[in-house]
């Protein structure tokens, strides 16, 4: 055996090794853990900030949503196949260094690579046949490796597509009540006007459990952060952040609400937002991210509805203290996802103290 083999048998155990420790992490043991280097998780983040910038270039909204849409079940195949092909390649080096174990023996890497694909795909390859020890267990080991690959690929697929599932079902659900794009005061006005008190408090309920279930599958498979939502004007962080905001507005502004249910899902959908914080690595001012005029003009519409309200300034103070807890985050969220803005939720760059500033700085430039 010359030094050059001995470099491709160390080379192909190092890219066999790195897949399967990236699929283990990302498929077997998926939760994330503090200093966890994950392989996937890396290239599908920067694969969408790179995709993002070229499916938003068109102006037309369906068109934009249609390509940033694709994004998810592209990338999901892609790290399929790139499982698959960093493996064969890996055995491929390993055969390739222990060439004399191989009859007749491959006449380039190119064949190699066709008897590597051949053993981990469990079909026959010409004629070449591994007759040494190491050649026949490693041989073996592909097979296995192989199997194991499909059988763990069918199991993500599965748990990929049931987690959106029972996802998007919640959300399609609070249209009736939230509206598209869903909003926390839409929420509380049907409940109100209906006279459905026991409806808002099944929704918090049911989005308290909702949480807890996305928290578990989203970070546990990030992937499936990039999934959307596939009607109009409806997005899961909107859906989400809709019904944080009925929350906080019954904590804070409306008298005589379910209390306690919405403290519990205010709790949870904080510890959501913290976590989505530290996995995305977002950093900020944290502010309410709604301005007085925006929710002066919310308990005007709750008023109307039949609420019965706190002291306007000092449920303003205990609103903004709430919402500061999950706001910023939320709108980083849905800006860095690409989601179309609903309101109180995304872009924010329309806000009325903005629009002043903007005023008085050009008024002082034509002074």
């Amino acid at each position: 055996m010359s030094v050059l083999d001995g470099v491709e048998i160390g080379l192909g155990a190092l890219v066999v090794l790195i897949t399967i420790y990236d699929v283990f992490q990302s498929v077997v043991m998926p939760r994330p853990a503090v200093g966890r280097v994950r392989l996937s998780f890396t290239l599908i983040r920067g694969a969408w900030r790179l995709w993002r910038k070229i499916a938003e270039r068109p102006k037309k909204l369906q068109t934009r949503e249609t390509a940033l849409a694709a994004f998810a079940p592209m990338m999901l195949v892609t790290l399929l196949v790139l499982w698959g092909f960093s493996l064969i390649v890996g055995y491929a080096l390993i055969f390739s260094g222990l060439h004399d174990g191989l009859q007749p023996q491959p006449d380039s890497f190119g064949t190699t690579l066709y008897f590597s694909t051949g053993r981990m795909l469990a079909f026959s390859v010409g004629g070449i046949e591994a007759t040494g020890v190491a050649t026949r267990v490693f041989a073996a080991i592909e097979a296995a490796s192989g199997f194991g690959l499909f059988a763990l690929v069918i199991s993500l697929l599965f748990s990929l597509f049931s987690s959106f599932q029972r996802r998007e079902t919640a959300v399609v659900a609070l249209d009736a009540l939230a509206g598209a794009p869903p909003t926390g005061i839409q929420l509380l006005e049907s409940c109100a006007n209906d006279g459905m008190p026991d409806q808002l408090v099944a929704t918090f309920d049911e989005w308290r459990l909702w949480t807890v279930d996305v928290i578990e599958s989203h970070l546990s498979y990030p992937l499936l952060f990039y999934f959307r939502s596939s009607h109009d004007n409806e997005a899961w962080p909107n859906s989400f952040g809709a019904v944080m905001d009925a929350a906080t507005l019954v904590l804070t502004t409306v008298d005589g609400g379910p209390v306690g249910h919405a403290r519990l899902m205010h709790k949870v959908g904080a510890h959501f937002v913290a976590d989505m914080r530290d996995h995305f690595r977002y950093e900020g001012e944290v502010v309410a991210g709604v301005e007085r005029e925006e929710f002066d003009e919310a308990c005007l519409r709750l008023e109307r509805a039949g609420y019965q309200l706190h002291n306007p300034d000092a449920a303003w103070e205990a609103f903004s203290a709430l919402r500061s807890k999950y706001g910023a985050w939320l709108n980083q969220t849905t800006k860095g996802l690409g989601v179309p803005p609903a309101p109180w939720i995304g872009d924010r760059s329309y806000l009325p103290h903005r629009e002043r500033a903007g005023r008085g700085r050009r008024q002082r430039r034509v002074a």
